[in-house]
């Protein structure tokens, strides 16, 4: 008898409770008969579980997803709490404590704009009349948010602050690794972003990336691998985003390109993330926290009207890297844009014209189409 497929189910304060609760009707609906190998057990989490336990990150919840194959994450925090000290607020006492505590090491940000929500991009429609759909893969653990030394030192004109810029080998193949297997899933090419024009460590990323690819390439697979300084890839995500399949990023780098690009789908409503460990569950995939990038939004809390696809698509993006049904996640992924072609509509990404649909009613609409 195989193992069930477990994940923890943190929904958080605000909207979360509301969108994740749709986002587990999406997912029964997508796995059909698979659903049954699966076990969804619900915990709390942030201000939540300020509330009712006195703790943002309970020892009953952190129990849950230690022997769990995936998180599920909603979202935490508002001006409720936002009164406590810094280490107890939701967001720092929870969600931090919860990607060290797994070793989250990868951070993918997918960012898709649909051509029916082209009015809610900032770009001309010229800049996207090829489209853009981009997979931002960040590494989260090194570089200069990290390295050591770093720190303050000195007085008057001679004080000075600094922090050191550091990768390890290992860490950077790690993070190759997924960017890889993400583009063979995908149109086969990665973009690594670096300034080895001016930074040892990014000389240092660029040959460890390429000595990445040639292996990688050489055991029968076919991604094609270019570099790009990350200020031209700045600029290249305004002029020419179609241009881009999956973006390899160092820490930094990667923290300032996903928020640019972040803009270019619409709305934080669109906007799933994946953050993936270096451990991996009992099935043999990784072991992975999924989350929508946008937060509780305290000010629609309760009122129904909050866009849930954000978080669907975080569910999908967990069906494929935290337990391999890659056809699953897709048909959720092509379900979403059926209902958006058919004039499906949050307030979010509505136009004054269009017909606006409640949480509920959007992921009917989204069940319908699979």
């Amino acid at each position: 008898m195989s193992l069930k497929k477990k994940v923890a189910v943190l929904a958080g304060d605000g909207i979360g409770p509301e969108v994740m609760d749709v986002t587990l009707e999406v997912l029964k609906k997508a796995l059909g008969n698979q659903y049954t190998e699966f076990e969804f057990q619900s915990a709390l989490v942030g201000g939540a579980a300020i509330d009712a336990v006195g703790e943002p990150l309970p020892k009953e919840t952190l129990s849950l997803c230690e022997s769990s194959d995936a998180i599920l994450f909603g979202s935490v925090g508002g001006p409720k709490w936002e009164s406590l000290p810094p280490e107890k607020q939701p967001e720092r006492g929870a969600l931090l404590p919860l990607r060290k505590y797994f070793e989250l090491f990868a951070n993918l940000r997918p960012v898709k704009l649909y051509p029916e929500l082209a009015h809610a991009s900032p770009l001309k429609e010229d800049r996207l009349k090829n489209g853009v759909d981009i997979l931002i893969i960040r590494e989260l653990t090194g570089d200069v948010y990290f390295g050591q030394p770093k720190g303050r030192e000195g007085k008057d004109k001679n004080e000075k602050a600094y922090d050191t810029m550091v990768y390890h080998r290992y860490e950077i193949e790690r993070i190759a690794q997924v960017a890889f297997d993400s583009a063979k899933m995908r149109k086969n090419k990665v973009t690594s972003i670096d300034k080895a024009n001016v930074l040892t460590s990014m000389v240092f990323w660029r040959e460890v990336v390429t000595q990445f690819a040639n292996d990688y390439n050489k055991q029968g697979n076919n991604v094609q691998l270019e570099h790009m300084y990350v200020d031209n890839a700045a600029m290249q995500l305004i002029l020419n985003p179609s241009r881009f399949d999956v973006l390899l990023c160092s820490n930094m780098f990667g923290d300032i390109l996903s928020d640019e690009a972040s803009v270019l789908g619409g709305s934080l409503g669109m906007l799933a993330s994946a953050s993936l460990s270096t451990r991996k569950n009992q099935h043999g995939y990784k072991f992975g926290l999924y989350e929508p990038a946008g937060g509780s939004a305290p000010d629609i809390a309760g009122k129904g009207i909050a866009n849930p696809i954000a978080q669907i698509l975080s569910g999908a993006l967990m069906l494929r890297y935290s337990f391999g049904l890659n056809e699953v996640a897709t048909k959720i992924e092509k379900a979403i844009e059926k209902a958006i072609q058919n004039g499906a509509r949050t307030r979010d990404i509505a136009t004054e014209k269009d017909r606006v649909l409640n949480t509920k009613e959007i992921a009917e609409e989204i069940i319908k189409n699979l």
